[in-house]
């Protein structure tokens, strides 16, 4: 099936530039291209374009689960006939196997698996394996270990109408395949014998499959509700055949798994022996210990919490070889025909490079103290070089690129918004007399009903300036990493409520803001140099008054460090050529219009106490729950309504209320 793009829109201002240059730069085969695209000016309609009209499968990678989730609702809704796919963690909560040793303390793995996220997992393998029109929507996690894509295409079942089958032959091959037959619990991965049918519930699926007999033959193959058992109609299945893919993504086959025993105790002998020789003999007997359990488990159940850490073995690896990845499947799938798109490229390129480091580390103690073979090494990320080499072309996607980036890529820029809002004017002052002139400019901006960001460089002078400006009947209110995730997005809200004048951040407030209210950002301490003033920071921050007609930005400096002058010229540039752009077209720019979104959580009076536990109520405050107050029984009852409203919010893909929502269920079952 053909990519078919869905949309009332067509491309606009320097869209249609910006699309054709970075399809002639995949047509000639340029591996890198950057999108520099300014905030609002529909860069994610760009890419969608782009794979359109070139007809690629291609992966699209963000640096995090929430932006990723928004990604995926956007071109699941601009290709709604394709297979458009989600791969990220699907872990709600992950504590990864560690060692401390100052303290002796050793951290089993611990995993809350988000069934849903998994069935996406397995639908996007399957998607690349079987179709041509994919879209896949991931995180950094599509550069971790997941197993050979050889593998897994190799194992699976097909069923045709017509072919014989024997019950007990077909239940021996879906065990092999990690499904578990239950005659009870019908869920994602477990299958069931009914007489003269089988019910198979493929995790990939929203439905399950039910394989009826007759004389020993496939009589018939048809869809069914998997809570009901009713049948269903899917008209994109055959009815004819279906082949049935793995439960998990990481499988191994029994043979490979015997033939690597030996190459395993054989490496497990020669660490013994070397923990041995260096006086560590209680870390010697832990890894004798662990490993010929891990290999007692996976050969009477092919399956071992941890199983991964073997994958260089079953994978017929070399030590250091690259682990095979979510781009080993595109690789396997559509040779060098594919695209990859990385958004916020300044956040998530130095994310993937980073991710190697970080594992090793942790890895490195577990192997010295026993925990680990040194094969459990080569279960890690990518390195980035191994990264680099595998898509053939890369588009990087960002307001603000960085300079490596920059440095070995073609641009193409995208300046011109829809709305024809063009880039704020900019204002520096003395930082001697900031805070003044600050309290001067805000009650302005306060008078004419517009609001106003302010960024400071750390937390503590976030508080002490809004209890300054409260002191002065100032509407104001802080925003910074200690506060609640649920509460940030409340904060916000209430901004464009006109419940406050005036919002007060450190670095919550640099990208992914949309505050049309807003008409006048700040930058105190603009001239210190560093992360939080570098070139890429100001040019986000300034950006979040981008959304109004007069919008406008100050820059409180004593000198004009080389970032302030990078930032300011960069901003100018673009300001100018959307200006030329509007006259020259006649476009008249509006403020953005946006609803105010509905809470995430509805929340009480503060001095409302929790009351009637035995009803159906929303999510109330967090920092309300009081487990002291609470019996027993309410404390349980009160843990399984969060982790309800966790599960809730995971499968809205609102991960970042989901976590501090787990994060509460953890503290109320540790008291």
């Amino acid at each position: 099936m053909l990519f078919d793009l869905q949309s009332t829109f067509k491309p606009t201002g320097d869209q249609p530039s910006a699309i054709k240059k970075l399809e002639d730069g995949v047509v000639r085969n340029v591996k890198n291209q950057v999108l520099l695209g300014v905030t609002g000016s529909g860069k994610t309609f760009t890419m969608a374009n782009m794979i359109c009209d070139l007809q690629k499968p291609t992966l699209i990678i963000s640096h995090n689960k929430t932006l990723a989730g928004q990604l995926y609702q956007e071109f699941r809704d601009f290709f709604p006939n394709n297979a458009v796919s989600y791969f990220v963690s699907y872990y709600d909560y992950y504590q990864p196997e560690a060692y401390m040793p100052s303290t002796d303390t050793y951290i089993e793995k611990e995993a809350e698996v988000n069934d849903l996220i998994d069935k996406l997992r397995l639908q996007t393998s399957t998607n690349i394996l079987t179709r041509k029109d994919v879209i896949v929507v991931g995180s950094v996690s599509c550069i971790y270990n997941i197993g050979s894509p050889v593998d897994y295409g190799k194992h699976m079942i097909k069923i045709n109408v017509g072919e014989s089958i024997v019950w007990k032959n077909l239940a021996v091959k879906l065990s092999e395949l990690l499904y578990e037959r239950s005659e009870f619990d019908f869920s994602r991965g477990t299958f069931r014998i009914r007489g003269s049918h089988i019910d198979i519930y493929v995790p990939y699926e929203e439905y399950g499959i039910r394989i009826i007999e007759e004389y020993g033959k496939v009589k018939e193959i048809l869809c069914i509700n998997p809570q009901t058992g009713q049948e269903v109609n899917m008209v994109d299945m055959p009815r004819d055949s279906f082949t049935i893919y793995p439960a998990k993504l990481y499988l191994t086959d029994p043979k490979v798994v015997q033939s690597s025993e030996s190459q395993i105790r054989h490496d497990l002998q020669n660490e013994y022996k070397q923990l041995k020789k260096l006086g560590k003999d209680v870390e010697a007997q832990r890894l004798l210990r662990k490993v010929n359990y891990d290999l007692e488990m996976i050969k009477e159940v092919g399956y071992v919490n941890g199983i991964e850490n073997y994958s260089r073995y079953f994978d017929g690896r070399k030590p250091g070889d690259p682990p095979n990845s979510l781009l080993d499947y595109f690789k396997h799938a559509y040779g060098d025909d594919f695209l990859v798109f990385i958004d916020e490229s300044h956040i998530t390129v130095p994310q993937i490079r980073g991710m190697y480091n970080g594992d090793h580390s942790r890895k490195k103690t577990l192997i010295d103290f026993g925990f680990r073979l040194n094969a459990s090494y080569d279960n890690r990320p990518l390195k980035f070089d191994e990264f680099y080499k595998i898509p053939p072309n890369i588009v990087y996607v960002s307001a603000t690129p960085n300079d490596w980036e920059l440095e070995r890529s073609e641009i193409a820029e995208q300046l011109i918004r829809p709305t024809g809002i063009v880039d704020p004017e900019i204002d520096i002052r003395p930082a001697t007399s900031e805070i003044p002139d600050l309290i001067e400019e805000v009650v302005k901006q306060a008078k004419k009903g517009e609001k106003t960001l302010v960024t400071t460089l750390t937390k503590k002078t976030a508080e002490d300036l809004t209890e300054y400006l409260r002191e002065r009947e100032i509407r104001a209110e802080y925003l910074h990493s200690d506060v609640l995730t649920l509460e940030r997005s409340d904060i916000l809200d209430n901004l464009r409520k006109n419940e406050f004048d005036v919002l007060i951040g450190v670095n919550l407030l640099r990208e992914g803001l949309d505050l049309p209210e807003v008409t006048l950002v700040a930058i105190l301490d603009a001239d210190k140099e560093g992360f939080l003033r570098s070139k890429t920071s100001l040019i986000q921050t300034m950006g979040r008054a981008a959304r109004n007609i007069d919008g406008r930005v100050i820059l409180y400096a004593d000198r004009e460090t080389g970032s302030i002058k990078a930032s300011v010229s960069e901003i100018k540039r673009r300001r100018k050529l959307q200006v030329t752009y509007n006259k020259l077209h006649g476009i008249d720019p509006k403020t953005v219009i946006k609803p105010v979104r509905e809470k995430i959580v509805e929340r009480p009076d503060k001095d409302k106490m929790i009351k009637a536990l035995d009803s159906e109520i929303d999510l109330v405050m967090l920092s309300d729950i009081d487990s002291s107050a609470m019996t027993p029984y309410d404390k349980k009852k009160m843990i399984k309504k969060i982790e309800r409203e966790m599960k809730k919010y995971a499968t809205d893909m609102n991960f970042e209320a989901a976590i501090t929502l787990r994060d509460k269920a953890r503290e109320l079952k540790s008291c």
